[in-house]
C-alpha cells in the first residue's frame, strides 16, 4: 500500500508556501481591522469611568474574542491578575525574524507584550497590534486619520505562533507515518500500535477519494498530496478545538496557501486533453469556442480561491459562535443562564470536532476533483460530433 511516496517533498512544500503566504496573513484579512477596532475601542472606553461595568466587560469579552482569531508573535496560554492589579502572562516567546535593510532576529519576549521598544542593528522597533514597526527611541508612531501607524513596516517573516502550530502537525505527522511506515516493513504489511487507528483513514481517501475520482492510472502519484492535506488540515483543526487557542484554519493565509499548492500541481500534470477543453472546448462552434475560452480559464483560478474560502469561512463561523457562546456565560452570570450556555457551548464543541474532520475531507475530495479532471482522458466519440 501507497502511504507517502515523497513525504519530505510534499510537506516541505506546505510549509513553504505557508510560511510564505502568512507572512502577509495580517495584511490579507478582514479580521485583523475589526480585531484592531475592538482593542481600540476596549483601551478606550475600560479609561472612561462614566461607563458601567456591565459595558466595559462586554466590550473586553468582543476583545478577547477577536484575539482568540488572530496569530500572534508569542505563545499565549492564559492571563490571571495579582491582588495588586497587574496581569501576570503565561506563556512563552516565539522567534522574531523580519527584513527591514537586513535581517533581524531576536525573541517576542523584547516587545515585553508590545510595550517595549526593540533596538536591533542600530533601529528601533515596536510592537503594536501584532505588526511591527520601525520608530525611534521613544518608540513614536505616526498616525493617520483612521488611527493606523505610517511608520515603515518591515517584511515579517517570523514564526509566528499559528507557523509554530503548523511545525508542531507536520512533525506530528512524520512521527505517526513514518512508524506506521517501520510497522508495515517490520509485521510484514501489517499496522501495529496508533497505526492501527490510521491505516483505516489512509484505505479510505486511497480507495473512496483517490481511486474514483483520478483513476486507477494516475492516483498513486497524488496520494502523498491527498494525505498530506487531509491529515494536515485535520490535525490543525483538532488543535483549534484545544484550550491552547491556536485557530490556524481559520486564518485564510493558511487555507491560500494550501489552495495554491493545489492549482500548481493541477496545472503542472494537466495532460493536453484538459488544457484542450479549455481552450478550444470540442463540439463546440468556433466563434463560441473564443467566447468560452476565457470563461474556462477562469474556472480554473475560481477553484483554488473556492477551496481557500469554503475551509477559511467555516472554521472561522464555528470559533466565532462557540466564543460567543462561551462569553454568555459571563453576560449571564446566574445560574440558568449560564448553566444553558455551557451545555449549548459543550455541544457546540462536539460539533466542531466532526466539523474538523468534515472541512478536512471536503478539501481532500475537491482536491481529487481538481486532480482528476487534470488527468482525464480523451474520449474518442467526442470527434464525430
Amino acid at each position: 500500500m501507497v502511504i507517502f511516496k515523497k513525504p519530505l517533498l510534499i510537506t516541505a512544500l506546505v510549509l513553504s508556501l505557508v510560511a510564505t503566504v502568512s507572512s502577509f496573513a495580517n495584511d490579507t484579512t478582514s479580521v485583523l481591522t475589526s480585531a484592531k477596532q475592538a482593542e481600540a475601542a476596549v483601551e478606550e472606553v475600560v479609561a472612561t469611568p462614566a461607563l458601567s461595568e456591565e459595558a466595559k466587560a462586554e466590550l473586553e469579552r468582543e476583545e478577547f474574542i477577536q484575539h482568540h482569531l488572530l496569530d500572534s508573535h508569542e505563545f499565549h496560554l492564559f492571563s490571571y491578575g495579582k491582588e495588586s492589579g497587574e496581569e501576570k502572562h503565561v506563556g512563552f516567546p516565539l522567534p522574531v525574524i523580519f527584513y527591514d535593510e537586513g535581517f533581524h532576529f531576536f525573541m517576542s519576549s523584547a516587545f515585553h507584550h508590545g510595550e517595549s521598544v526593540v533596538e536591533s542593528n542600530g533601529k528601533y522597533y515596536k510592537l503594536y497590534h501584532e505588526k511591527i514597526y520601525r520608530t525611534d527611541a521613544a518608540g513614536t508612531l505616526n498616525m493617520d486619520h483612521h488611527n493606523h501607524p505610517e511608520n515603515i513596516q518591515p517584511l515579517d517573516l517570523s514564526i509566528t505562533k499559528n507557523i509554530f502550530m503548523v511545525l508542531v502537525a507536520s512533525a506530528l505527522m512524520f512521527f505517526i507515518f513514518v512508524r506506521l511506515a517501520k510497522s508495515y516493513k517490520k509485521n510484514n504489511g501489517v499496522a501495529t500500535g496508533v497505526g492501527r487507528f490510521f491505516e483505516p483513514i489512509v484505505l479510505f481517501i486511497r480507495d473512496d477519494i483517490a481511486i474514483p475520482n483520478i483513476g486507477e492510472k494516475h492516483y498513486k502519484k497524488y496520494m502523498s498530496h491527498l494525505l498530506t492535506v487531509f491529515f494536515f488540515i485535520w490535525f490543525l483543526n483538532l488543535f483549534g478545538l484545544t484550550p491552547l487557542g491556536v485557530n490556524v484554519t481559520n486564518n485564510i493565509a493558511i487555507t491560500a496557501a494550501l489552495a495554491i499548492l493545489t492549482y500548481v500541481i493541477t496545472t503542472f500534470t494537466a495532460n493536453k486533453n484538459y488544457w484542450g477543453h479549455i481552450f478550444w472546448m470540442p463540439g463546440v462552434p468556433a466563434p463560441m469556442k473564443l467566447i468560452l475560452a476565457p470563461i474556462e480559464l477562469l474556472g480554473t483560478f475560481i477553484k483554488p480561491f473556492s477551496l481557500t474560502v469554503r475551509l477559511y469561512a467555516n472554521m472561522l463561523a464555528g470559533h466565532v459562535v462557540l466564543m460567543s457562546i462561551i462569553g454568555m456565560m459571563y453576560t449571564f452570570n446566574n445560574v440558568v443562564g449560564s448553566g444553558l450556555s455551557f451545555v449549548l457551548a459543550f455541544a457546540l464543541s462536539i460539533l466542531e470536532i466532526l466539523v474538523a474532520g468534515l472541512q478536512a475531507y471536503i478539501f481532500t475530495m475537491l482536491t481529487a476533483l481538481y486532480f482528476g479532471s487534470a488527468n482525464e482522458e480523451h474520449h474518442h466519440e467526442d470527434g464525430h460530433h
